[in-house]
């Protein structure tokens, strides 16, 4: 596992302007980099690397000894969250900013690309990061944020306003609530530096330390074969109505808890982790509440990606669908909705892991295909009596299929397709269950996929719709 708490801070030196910074970050309501470490990882755990290494740098009075730092602005080492193993790098503000010298580079250099998809990658900011060095938190697998006081951007607010004359503020620019609301950049943001990093030790023990490894099993004091009878109700009799998937994710997990991911980002679809009867499990989800749950670019893409990782190191998927198409419109098409769906149908496609897919009410059309279906290799896919599988909803297949001359083709539409069974009796999910006993029909099937292995033709590597 890799961990890269971006922008943190520093290294014991006597140094009256060292402090004086470190005071100014304090300031601030930040850690230094050495107290992020120490409160990520278990206590006496943390094995430093390269502390007495210094710049090399000797143009503009570079080579004086008051402008050198033992260990230079990055602190490098490994240690252990909850008795696992993560090797982090923890960069520092206080000295020259916390920007790349040469010595800088070498102490973190193991490259992004190489460790993608062998171990998991996590970066916390913590701070401005900005330039050519914000690609390296975009390389790892999940990028969180601290509120107020982190940034992510290319170009500063200087620069803008220079080159395009707008007036931005940093926040507005590269803040928190920017990149895990509109850009999807980040996939999480946090209270403070005390609250990110507790929160990256929960999340830490969600994954496997690299792709060999299984994902972890904790031990469980939830039933797995809990029944849940409020989910007997959960999905209004009105079919046009919304209700939340938290509300069906949560009562079905261990403990009824769930680590969403991007949880204010695309939020028409819900990504996160949770455990079942102790095993970790990807879960994707269409979000009624949210756009009608129609998938769009955005979701595609935030589905995919999270899919893809899940993938990559052994993570069982569950699949909830509740989905009525593709959102329609010409921003959309512009966008390439065609390529980016496709991304979400791909990720599914390619993925070997179990995947189990619960239809809880729409699945229309090429939307319902894509989502985790039979056609996509699923290995378990259910429907619950109040699933409808159709090419699309009544309305709009009766305008197409008989132009409006047909006045009770409407009625008859719903009849015949606003059920499960038409999709049961052609074998496009496996058995229609009481929503009660999702959760003990996901366990079960969990046990029995646990030893699933599923091989793919060779290839230097797939050509995903990018």
């Amino acid at each position: 596992m890799f961990l890269a708490l971006t922008l943190l801070l520093p290294i014991p030196v006597s140094n009256r302007k060292k402090n004086k910074r470190i005071l100014s970050e304090k300031s601030y309501g930040k850690l230094t980099a050495r107290e992020r470490i120490l409160l990520l990882l278990d206590p006496d755990s943390f094995d430093e690397y390269d502390m007495f290494v210094e710049h090399r740098c000797s143009d503009f009075g570079m080579d004086s000894n008051k402008n050198k730092y033992p260990g230079d602005s990055v602190v490098t080492g490994r240690g252990r969250i909850n008795g696992r193993l993560a090797y982090v790098f923890s960069q520092d503000f206080t000295v020259f900013g916390g920007s790349l010298s040469g010595a800088h580079a070498q102490k973190i250099c193991k490259r992004n690309v190489l460790c993608s998809g062998v171990v998991p990658q996590i970066s916390l900011i913590m701070g401005p990061c900005a330039g050519g060095a914000v690609y390296s938190p975009a390389l790892t697998d999940f990028t969180f944020m601290v509120k107020d006081t982190s940034y992510l951007f290319i170009t500063g607010p200087d620069v803008v306003k220079s080159v395009t004359n707008e007036d931005v503020t940093q926040e507005q620019l590269g803040g928190a609530k920017t990149h895990t609301a509109v850009s999807g950049v980040a996939h999480r943001a946090f209270e403070n530096d005390i609250d990110a990093l507790l929160n990256l030790r929960e999340f830490f023990n969600y994954l496997p330390l690299s792709n060999r490894d299984p994902a972890p099993v904790c031990e469980c004091h939830d039933p797995s074969d809990r029944l849940v009878p409020e989910l007997d109700t959960v999905v209004p009799v009105e079919s046009t109505k919304a209700y939340d998937m938290l509300d069906i994710i949560h009562s079905i997990a261990d403990e009824r808890e769930f680590f969403e991911i991007m949880p204010s980002y695309a939020r028409n679809i819900v990504v996160g982790f949770a455990r079942m009867n102790g095993r970790t499990v990807g879960i994707v989800g269409n979000q009624p509440k949210v756009a009608s749950g129609c998938l769009d670019i955005n979701s595609s893409v935030k589905g995919a990606r999270f899919v893809r990782f899940c993938d990559a190191f052994n993570i069982p998927l569950i699949t909830f669908v509740d989905v009525p198409g593709f959102l329609p419109g010409t921003a959309q098409e512009y966008g390439g909705i065609i390529r980016h769906g496709a991304k979400l149908l791909f990720a599914f496609a390619e993925a070997t892991v179990p995947k189990i897919t619960i239809i809880t009410r729409k699945a229309y059309g090429g939307a319902y295909d894509v989502m985790s279906s039979k056609h996509l290799r699923g290995d378990a896919n259910y429907a619950w009596p109040t699933a409808e599988v159709a090419v699309m909803g009544a309305k709009g297949a009766v305008q197409i299929i008989f132009r409006g001359k047909e006045a009770n083709a409407e009625a008859e539409y719903v009849d015949k397709f606003a059920n499960p069974f038409p999709a049961a009796m052609r074998g496009f999910v496996d058995d229609i269950i009481q929503p009660s006993t999702t959760r003990m029909r996901i366990c079960h099937d969990l046990d029995v996929l646990a030893s699933k292995t599923q091989s793919s033709p060779w290839k230097k590597h797939a050509n995903i719709p990018l």
